[in-house]
């Protein structure tokens, strides 16, 4: 073995060991010394070196970690494995069809997706890791993430969190998934992906809420339903008031006030495939009403992933990750997020791609080809264009030689769909992470 070789191994040895965990003070007993080195080495056999890496499966992960793995730098994606409760690919798992996301016209199920966005993930050359991140350490760079069990442990010169925001569910009977539960055959907890199903269009709608959330799902629920009502367990809402006065002004809306589903029940006519009705219970009165409706939406707010975190990045009091305005940076340098984790707004999965490279030609003066144009902006465009300046809803671009002085502004068109957001946010991420990395002029590999 070359001393070269020696001079490498002993360096990777030093930096390894500020992984384990600290020393007791204890003597330990010969067998414990042994299981020690035994733990130390397997933690050593599974470090990963990369120079980005990304947590999260869902529509912002994988648009970061396409444009990362195109750009070369090598990202290692950990996906994790029922994290929160949900499969790889996040909450588009749990939805049966999708039919607002560009490119099917037909529809896709939520599952096909996802498995869509992991196999073109792969294609362009991430490493995806099945492991669900337990802890972080942005004390020191390279930055360390741990998974469950220390099965896998990753230093990583930029990480970007796009773990996503899990929505609250209420728990009931025929709430739930599988045998007797109506959950994606009538109960969903998003209107907007979801509202404009066939099974729920001309048909009475239920929401459960009393914030802006429910206000404004049930005011979009009357595009489709015959009649929305508003379940809320008070005698008053805590949205706000504008929000208030257009939900009750609606006259396809009625509020059930003082009120709780005590129960989902199936369509008798439909065989139980899908809901039928709620059980209502007035909690002043007591009394138990039968309310028929074919969809329920829960709309009591959402949870942001980041409890894994322990509070190393700056989050909002809702526990939402904070970002730079107009940009994914959080606290941390070097440490950026992507889709739900820090967006409590629209918490879909897609809005205009390509608006993310509107920060990539900001910062790095990037040149795009006419596809990756037309992809990102959603207008076509002929032979390649330098972004020289960009803006927020607009991007301007020189025309090549010899019409290079002649600048074209193409707006962002604003997409209703905040699936296409996260894809954004997603695709921002991975070049705010690209020019971080360029910045600090990491290699990768690079030791200490």
């Amino acid at each position: 073995m070359t001393g070269s070789r020696c001079s490498e191994l002993r360096s990777l040895l030093r930096k390894s060991l500020s992984l384990l965990p600290p020393v007791s003070l204890s003597t330990p007993s010969s067998s414990s010394k042994s299981l020690s080195s035994s733990s130390a080495m397997d933690d050593l056999k599974q470090a990963i070196r990369t120079r980005l890496c990304i947590i999260g499966s869902g529509p912002a992960a994988h648009t970061a970690a396409i444009y990362a793995a195109r750009a070369q730098l090598k990202p290692v994606l950990f996906e994790g494995w029922m994290a929160n409760g949900i499969a790889p690919g996040g909450q588009l798992t749990t939805t049966s069809d999708v039919e607002n996301f560009p490119g099917f016209p037909d529809g896709i199920s939520g599952l096909d997706l996802t498995d869509k966005f992991r196999q073109q993930s792969i294609r362009f050359g991430t490493q995806i890791l099945t492991e669900t991140v337990s802890s972080v350490d942005f004390s020191t760079t390279p930055f360390k993430v741990f998974s469950e069990d220390s099965k896998a442990t990753v230093l990583a010169d930029a990480l970007i969190i796009a773990t996503g925001a899990v929505a609250k569910r209420l728990d009931f009977p025929g709430a739930g998934e599988g045998s007797g539960g109506f959950w994606n055959r009538g109960i969903s907890a998003c209107a907007v992906c979801d509202g404009a199903a066939p099974i729920f269009r001309d048909k009475p709608l239920a929401v459960i809420g009393g914030g802006d959330s429910a206000m404004e799902e049930a005011t979009f629920l009357t595009k489709y339903g015959s009649k929305v009502y508003i379940i809320h367990r008070r005698d008053a809402f805590r949205a706000s008031k504008i929000m208030q006065k257009r939900a009750i002004e609606n006259p396809k809306i009625e509020v059930l006030w003082n009120s709780v589903v005590e129960e989902a029940y199936g369509d008798e006519e439909k065989s139980n495939r899908v809901l039928g009705g709620l059980k209502v219970k007035n909690v002043v009165t007591g009394d138990v009403t039968n309310l028929k409706v074919s969809g329920l939406f829960f709309a009591i707010g959402h949870e942001p992933a980041t409890k894994f975190l322990g509070g190393q990045l700056e989050l909002d009091s809702d526990g939402y990750v904070v970002t730079k305005p107009g940009t994914t940076q959080t606290s941390v340098r070097g440490v950026f997020a992507a889709g739900d984790v820090q967006d409590k707004k629209y918490r879909q999965a897609i809005t205009a791609a390509g608006t993310g490279v509107v920060f990539y030609c900001d910062r790095t003066g990037g040149v795009l080809t006419s596809y990756e144009l037309e992809m990102c902006v959603g207008r076509t465009a002929v032979g390649r264009w330098r972004l020289t300046k960009v803006g927020l809803g607009k991007v301007a671009i020189a025309y090549p030689v010899p019409m290079r002085r002649k600048l074209l502004t193409i707006l962002v068109p604003e997409l209703p769909t905040q699936r296409h957001l996260e894809a954004w946010r997603g695709c921002m991420a991975a070049l705010d992470a690209e020019h971080y990395l360029q910045e600090i002029g990491s290699q990768e590999g690079k030791s200490d």
